[in-house]
């Protein structure tokens, strides 16, 4: 479940990227949404519904150091355990659901997809550095 994509030197990136050019730094943070939104894309597809809203409640929520994904909230607060599982103690839904420790959805899909969103992310990076006038090597 630890799935994650971490990129090397994207603070250092941040700093200097916003020492040169402010507007550039503010990009950072859209491409981390970009990431997050390839991402809740492709997971979106696999939940089931039947409201609509555990599928609706995929959110990104990203800054310039890092992008992730929100999901549940008020309107679906029931999306963890449809996702992992357990005892399902929210009103209305039903008891028990096999627990899965590694999730049915958004993990998963991290782990199949992270080849791409790590390009996506490589590639928008090295178009943000090079739009505030870096040199860059990828």
């Amino acid at each position: 479940m630890d799935e994650k994509i971490r990129v090397v030197g994207l603070s250092q990136l941040s700093r200097a990227v916003r020492k040169v050019d402010a507007e550039a730094a503010k990009q950072l943070r859209l491409v981390g949404n970009e990431a997050a939104n390839l991402l809740i894309e492709k997971t979106s597809q696999q939940i089931p519904t039947v409201s609509g809203r555990a599928r609706s409640s995929l959110k990104a929520q990203s800054t310039r150091t890092s992008a992730r994904v929100a999901v549940g909230g008020s309107r679906a607060p029931y999306y963890p355990w449809l996702d992992f599982g357990g005892e399902g103690r929210v009103a209305g839904r039903p008891g028990r659901r096999e627990f899965i420790k590694g999730g049915r959805y958004l993990y998963p899909t991290l782990a199949k997809e992270g080849t791409a969103i790590a390009k996506l992310l490589q590639d928008g990076l090295v178009a943000t550095a090079k739009s505030a006038g870096l040199d860059v090597s990828s």
